[in-house]
């Protein structure tokens, strides 16, 4: 029996999108997976001749379902389930990205990168600035109220 309808969240874990179901599931809960610009829930049913829109960020897939499957299948068949149809401006971007460097982590949370690391002991081993004498206490002059 030919199966001509899938559920999304299988279909991306069986076309080996995303490599756990929960992982697909929760994609679609997010709003990551549309088609036509519809956000899908997992339960959603999809048919070959679908082209969906898989957002992973920086960019977004774009695939044609050729086959509906439920059951995960071998790295070597996925050309018969699915076409990319992503779009080349995407793989630009993506390019764009890996160029720039490792941009999605925030300044200040994790590890320092190598680059930041040495920046922070160059900084650390500076030698102190000499102020002198310097009177740091220049509030002394306005307390009586004169300018």
């Amino acid at each position: 029996m030919e199966n001509n309808e899938a559920r999304i969240d299988k279909w991306l874990w069986a076309a080996r999108i995303f490599k756990t179901r929960t992982i697909a599931a929760a994609a679609c809960k997010k709003g990551q997976i549309s088609m036509q610009g519809a956000m899908l829930k997992p339960s959603r049913m999809v048919k070959a001749g679908d082209v969906i829109d898989v957002r992973k960020p920086p960019i977004t897939y774009s695939f044609k379902i050729l086959k509906p499957i439920e059951r995960r299948i071998g790295a070597k068949l996925i050309p018969e389930v699915l076409e990319n149809v992503t779009s080349p401006e995407q793989f630009e971007l993506l390019e764009m990205s890996k160029i720039s460097g490792f941009v999605n982590r925030a300044k200040g949370t994790g590890r320092p990168t190598k680059k930041e690391r040495r920046n922070l002991e160059e900084f650390a081993n500076e030698t102190p600035l000499y102020f002198g004498d310097f009177d740091f206490d220049d509030d002394d002059d306005n307390e009586t109220g004169e300018d």
